[in-house]
């Protein structure tokens, strides 16, 4: 009995992931495959063209989609590294109310969020609208249905999760191993470089990963801040399973998506170097 309890105790786990995640992608996959009409119905063929018809109708939203995913998680990375670096070592007593500032924003919906940054973007909104009154923009200028509006979404929505795991990651840098660095005559910027960077870097990798994948299928951001010409892959997986009730090529893209997010996700951890980044995480 001893030796099954470890086994029973991870019984619940392994069965939450089979149910919600195992047996929907092997549906998903099943539909896939199938061909048919939502007239006539749906039956079995284990038709791959589903595959070549999907990626070759619809290959500019998945391009445009990791184009955009990747821009906005660049962004995050860039605005917020200094976030959680200003928090873990100049936040002092009030670190918590900081995180706190930080997560308010998720106290309210997704999508309100969304289409409020949308009417803060508005041609004649309270940010575009004054700057035109007074003269400081040309009448015709505007930000909405373009790359930099979309971008800009997925920055503001995801960037907590960007920002998390790497103010977990650096307050974990021990003080005193940077002044060390310091007291070997390590300049600030060489001991960021060679201490607190290495360090936060398993920060880093969760903070891609939590951050990437959303933001490439995201279909909320295009919708109401980019227009028609910004439509992202999510838009058109959205679309088809919903609007036009075409099963099988929506189960084809959302696994092909699926599969070059991971094929993606690997050669990530290839390049960063997984083993130290665990290594990092056990210390």
């Amino acid at each position: 009995m001893k030796r099954l309890t470890p086994y029973l105790l991870a019984l619940p786990s392994w069965m939450w992931l089979a149910i919600f995640l195992v047996v929907p992608m092997v549906a998903m996959l099943s539909v896939s495959l199938q061909t048919g009409n939502a007239i006539d119905g749906y039956a079995m063929t284990f038709s791959v063209s589903n595959y070549s018809h999907a990626i070759s109708q619809f290959s500019t939203q998945f391009v445009r989609s990791f184009v955009y995913g990747g821009l906005a998680t660049v962004a995050m990375l860039l605005i917020g590294y200094p976030v959680a670096y200003w928090i873990a070592f100049k936040g002092g007593a009030r670190k918590s109310m900081y995180l706190f500032l930080l997560l308010l924003p998720f106290f309210v919906s997704f999508v309100l969020r969304t289409i409020s940054w949308g009417f803060m973007l508005a041609d004649d909104g309270i940010l575009l609208g004054p700057l035109k009154s007074w003269g400081l923009l040309p009448s015709e200028f505007h930000v909405l249905a373009t790359t930099v509006a979309v971008v800009g979404g997925l920055t503001y929505n995801f960037l907590p999760f960007m920002i998390l795991p790497i103010y977990v990651a650096l307050e974990r840098v021990d003080p005193r191993v940077v002044e060390a660095a310091q007291d070997l005559y390590c300049t600030r910027f060489a001991a960021f470089r060679r201490v607190v960077l290495p360090l936060s870097l398993p920060g880093v990798f969760a903070g891609v990963l939590m951050t990437f994948v959303p933001a490439t299928a995201d279909p909320v951001n295009a919708q109401i801040l980019g227009g028609t010409s910004n439509t992202m892959i999510g838009n058109i997986i959205q679309t088809e399973y919903l609007t036009n009730l075409n099963y099988p090529t929506a189960a084809a893209l959302s696994f092909t998506l699926m599969a070059v997010l991971l094929l993606g996700i690997f050669l990530y951890a290839r390049a960063l170097g997984t083993e130290n980044v665990l290594e990092a995480v056990a210390r």
